[in-house]
């Protein structure tokens, strides 16, 4: 019959989508349309079935006759025959059954993201001739890479990452797979294989993807004139502890697209050469100990006519100087992340040039110049980072205005506020940000509008940043309603609290130093940090705060006027760590349920007027390393915690003796340093949330500061105490402060004071005791302070060591019966005395002492420089020493000062 030809273009229309959906069908869905697979190929996959677990029954489909229409199988079409096996993620186990060997077509294995218990990789799959893929990614398989996959030489693709155990002692094996386009071992051990891996690997030709990141390779081959990898196209060495300097032979990579050498110890400078790949698309050399300047490898990348770079990441080392103009010209680049190196200077003007950037991350250097205008033609600039530099210079609504897409936006300076914010009051910007960390830059006076349009933040910190308005209520209920951080910390915001904030999502609010007034709010939130320290508020601490946030760990209203009682519900908050409620107005007795807070280490209620004994739940806190209940109202006996190292008690009505079970203080008495001091301070993201706390030692109260809080005191002065000095404290070797000034207690101070070898501090004045000063006063070699005044001592004050710079008569008045030096009365047998033989002696001593000096600096002198000024070669090469240590030195002293300088920056952040 002839075919009849139509022309009406609706039916050949009709027809091409006919003949167009026959098509589609035949290549959909499994491609085994009138084709069933073989059956005796059918059987070996339910024989693999067999040996597999499936607890999550995704094998369910492997029923019926026609098993190219199983779950995860797919056929050649025109054959029937098993080419392929995707059982990726199934959640399978079990055992691999050698049934797979007669799926002689099999050119596809994936068995990625399943887990087999640790056992070995089969060793039968190197028999699996025909296979171009297998992908064993993250399976659960342990011990050694059997070499027999060496066997597969038309293997292409082969991923035996993730899996966590697996471990080789040779690479020998890769040389059969010479066909091989793509070869991940990441995770794999590679730890026995030493630096011969890279000779392994330089015998695949084809290789054009290796990824060997966290393989515990700590060497590479230097002596190799060339690679033969010139296909390769990425270089995953990322995570390991690879100590060597950047190889040239890097430079024969031409076709590299990506290099990931993060996170090793590759150190010396930055080749030049490595800008000229100019196929690289992405370079991360971050997290290493590389040193030196990027002008020459920037210079070069700029030269290559159509450079691809979109990702340079060289974060984490030693770089040092300004970045070049030649920066601009890397118009691809889409992240540049240069964080915690070591340079200076200004942001280049050039780096409006980059069209498409956009992450800049440029955090903890030593940036000191300004933020050129072009920054604000990154229109596609989306986070931004200029954490811990010295930025300065003025911010206008050029920088910003067509930033539409910022998202995140992190700048901090020092705190001189070198950095201002010169916006428009009313300005509104384009960008609605989720992220802003502004830290020591000058923002204010006024609250600004562009800040309380930023409706989508969850995460801020405007801190220090000399803002001193009014703000208005609802606009912190919207704040905490979205964020899960908060920090207006450092300024002098006035404003009220909601009286009721409900949050799922906040975890941290450090509202301190500031004019907040008013009561404090009922927080119904999971929050776990909350700092209302130094502001105005009044009222009392909730009665329920125990259930509205169960959660928290630390809690800060010290330097408020907030008056009541320490509610007992707080006692329900199982997690507290740090409870600091000191100079308030709180009054009453302190609940005693105190031994439900297990994990409580910190308790400042001092400065308050609070009343009633001290509970005896408070001995049960094991944890507690500072314990401040001084200038109250609390009477009765002292209970003693047994871990405390730093004990104030101080000014109150407390009476009885000091128990003996004192010298228990563990952290005292053995130096223990497992407690976290450094929790006390939160510095998460350079917040500034120092918890002040004052401490009464060497005769002042000085406030807390970093270094203080390694202070460990006793502090009992100011009560109603008697009995005598225990015996006990003195085991404490490592107390530095004590004080148990005016009390009234009595006896001898004890022989055996000598062994807090310690003490700084120590103050025992307007009590009763009596009896000698201890000789052995005179061991303690790091005593500044001392005061013995108005007691009831006797005897000759001991001399030496330590005591004799402690000349202050008032240290030791009001002991009438006290004699010797500083004191103007004499002990008997010491008016018009003779001086002494010993005296004698050490004024002969002295005068050798100061002889044997002379002689020493004049040989020593001349010895070196008589034989430089007579010996002309030695005079040369000493002078070349020397200068070559200076520049060192003053290299290593430059580089030491940006480092402690960053760390300072950070500490008072």
């Amino acid at each position: 019959m002839a075919i009849r030809h139509s022309n009406n273009p609706c039916s050949s229309l009709l027809l091409c989508f006919v003949v167009l959906l026959l098509l589609v069908s035949s290549c959909s869905g499994n491609s085994n349309v009138g084709v069933r697979c073989m059956e005796s190929e059918r059987q070996q996959l339910l024989d693999f079935k067999e040996g597999l677990m499936d607890p999550f029954g995704r094998l369910s489909s492997w029923v019926g006759l026609d098993c190219c229409k199983w779950q995860g199988v797919r056929c050649k079409n025109r054959t029937g025959h098993v080419t392929m096996l995707n059982l990726q993620n199934y959640h399978l186990g079990g055992t691999i059954k050698p049934s797979l060997l007669h799926l002689k077509h099999l050119t596809h294995l994936n068995l990625a993201e399943n887990f087999f218990g640790g056992t070995q990789i089969p060793k039968f799959l190197g028999m699996l001739n025909n296979l171009r893929y297998l992908d064993l990614f993250s399976s659960g398989y342990g011990g050694e890479i059997p070499p027999h996959l060496g066997n597969l030489s038309h293997l292409q693709v082969l991923n035996l990452s993730g899996n966590f155990g697996l471990r080789a002692e040779s690479l020998v094996w890769l040389s059969g797979l010479s066909s091989l386009e793509s070869l991940d071992l990441g995770r794999v051990d590679l730890y026995d294989v030493r630096g011969s891996w890279l000779k392994a690997v330089n015998m695949l030709p084809s290789l054009v993807r290796l990824y060997l990141d966290g393989c515990q390779l700590k060497s590479l081959d230097l002596t190799l004139p060339s690679l033969n990898l010139t296909s390769l196209e990425v270089l995953d060495l990322f995570d390991n502890p690879i100590k060597s300097p950047l190889p040239h032979w890097f430079s024969n990579l031409t076709n590299l697209q990506v290099l990931d050498l993060r996170s090793n110890n590759f150190y010396g400078s930055i080749p030049f050469w490595i800008g000229s790949l100019c196929k690289l698309r992405i370079l991360r050399l971050n997290s290493n100990r590389l040193h030196g300047g990027i002008m020459g490898v920037l210079d070069r990348f700029s030269a290559c006519q159509n450079n691809s770079l979109e990702i340079l990441y060289l974060g984490g080392n030693y770089l040092v100087g300004s970045l070049p103009q030649s920066l601009g010209a890397l118009r691809n680049l889409q992240e540049l992340d240069l964080n915690t190196n070591f340079f200076w200077g200004s942001i280049p003007a050039s780096i409006g040039n980059l069209s498409s950037l956009e992450l800049l991350e440029l955090s903890d250097n030593n940036f000191n110049g300004t933020i050129p205008e072009s920054f604000g033609r990154l229109a596609k600039l989306s986070t931004v980072s200029l954490v811990s530099n010295q930025m300065e210079g003025v911010l206008t609504e050029t920088h910003l205005a067509i930033l539409t897409r910022l998202d995140a936006f992190r700048l901090t300076t020092y705190h001189n506020k070198s950095l201002v914010f010169n916006l428009k009051h009313d300005w509104v910007p384009p960008f609605r940000l989720t992220t802003l960390v502004l830290i020591n830059c000058l923002i204010g006076p006024s609250f600004p509008v562009w800040l309380l349009v930023q409706t989508n933040l969850s995460y801020v910190i405007v801190s220090n940043a000399g803002i001193s308005d009014i703000v208005e209520e609802e606009w912190f209920a919207r704040l905490f309603s979205s964020c899960w951080f908060v920090d207006l910390s450092n300024n002098s915001i006035t404003a009220k609290l909601p009286p009721r904030i409900y949050s799922e999502m906040l975890e941290k609010v450090d509202l301190s130093r500031n004019n907040f007034v008013g009561q404090i709010p009922l927080w119904e939130t999971n929050a776990t940090q909350l700092y209302l320290q130094r502001n105005s508020f009044s009222g009392s601490i909730p009665e329920n705060i125990g259930e509205l946030m169960p959660r928290l760990k630390t809690f800060f209203v010290s330097r408020n006027q907030i008056s009541g009682k320490l509610p007992s519900s707080i006692c329900k908050i199982m997690g507290l760590k740090f409870l600091s409620v000191s100079h308030n107005r709180l009054s009453g007795q302190l609940p005693d349920c105190w031994n439900k807070l297990r994990s409580l280490k910190v308790v400042d209620a001092s400065n308050n007027s609070l009343s009633g004994e001290i509970p005896s739940s408070l001995t049960s806190l094991c944890h507690l390393i500072l314990l401040m209940l001084g200038d109250n109202n609390l009477h009765g006996d002292i209970p003693f915690p047994p871990n405390s190292c730093r004990l104030d008690l101080s000014n109150n009505h407390l009476i009885g003796s000091i128990p003996k079970c004192l010298h228990n203080f563990t952290a005292l008495k053995y130096g223990n340093r497992s407690l976290d001091y450094e929790e006390l301070f939160d510095l998460q993201d350079g917040t500034i949330n120092e918890q002040t706390m004052l401490v009464g030692t060497k005769g002042r109260e000085l406030e807390y500061s970093r270094t203080l809080l390694e202070v460990k005191n006793i502090d009992l002065s100011e009560n109603n105490l008697i009995g005598e000095f225990p015996k006990g404290i003195c085991r404490l070797a490592f107390l530095d402060t004590l004080n148990l000034s005016t009390n009234y207690l009595s006896g001898s101070i004890p022989d055996n004071i000598g062994d807090m070898r310690w003490l700084e501090s120590l103050d025992l004045s307007v009590n009763k005791f009596s009896g000698p000063i201890p000789s052995s006063l005179s061991s303690l070699t790091l005593l500044n302070h001392l005061k013995l005044s108005y007691n009831n001592l006797s005897g000759r004050i001991p001399t030496g060591y330590q005591l004799q710079t402690l000349n202050d008569s008032s240290n030791y008045q009001g002991n009438p019966l006290l004699c010797g030096v500083p004191l103007l009365t004499r002990c008997p047998g010491d008016i018009n005395s003779p001086p002494t033989p010993s005296s004698l002696g050490g004024s002969k001593d002295k005068l050798w002492l100061y002889l044997s000096i002379a002689m020493g600096y004049i040989v020593g002198f001349w010895g070196v420089c008589g034989t430089l000024v007579m010996k002309e070669s030695w005079r040369q090469a000493y002078f070349r020493y020397v200068d070559e240590l200076k520049e060192k030195l003053l290299l290593w002293i430059a580089l030491s000062i940006a480092r402690s300088r960053r760390m300072i920056e950070k500490g008072n952040n």
